[in-house]
């Protein structure tokens, strides 16, 4: 009987290790993307964050955002990403920071002004979705600006340069 109830509780503690060890290698549910994000210009530390990187960093959630389009309807939506001014401070950037160019893989630029910027992130998620499965043509990150027209937020965002 004694025998019995160790196997039991032996039985028992391997399950709970396995069940622990299977949610641990779940990780945060992110798809593996081969993605980069330089962030240049006048910077003191000019940075290269891959995707799973972005995925580390705390994330900032802007809820009920409108979606200002200049085609088609304006829409309502969250998103979360990283806070452009976190990302912006790891990179050291310029105190005289007067604005940021934009550029997506498909050589779209943008330049954007320091009030434009503000609450400003890299988003890696859409209403709770993952950008790089959920719109694979407009991900996997897209810098959201929320007091701008959508048509100057950047989707597949590849460079952020710093202007003075």
């Amino acid at each position: 009987m004694r025998n019995t109830k160790i196997v039991s509780l032996v039985m028992i503690v391997l399950l709970a290790i396995l069940l622990v060890t299977g949610l641990a290698g779940c990780g945060s549910g992110a798809p593996k993307v081969d993605w980069e994000l330089k962030i240049s210009g006048a910077v003191n530390k000019p940075l290269t964050l891959n995707y799973s990187d972005l995925v580390k960093m705390p994330q900032t959630d802007l809820k009920d955002i409108l979606m200002e389009r200049s085609l088609g309807e304006d829409t309502v939506g969250s998103w979360s990403g990283v806070s452009l001014e976190d990302i912006l401070k790891q990179a050291e950037a310029s105190s005289n920071l007067a604005s940021v160019t934009a550029l997506a893989a498909d050589g779209y630029a943008i330049e954007i002004s320091k009030d434009e910027l503000q609450d400003a992130i890299v988003a890696l998620k859409e209403n709770g979705e993952w950008i790089a499965t959920a719109d694979e043509e407009h991900g996997p990150i897209r810098l959201v600006c929320p007091y701008t027209p959508a048509n100057r937020w950047v989707f597949q965002l590849q460079e952020i340069q710093v202007n003075e």
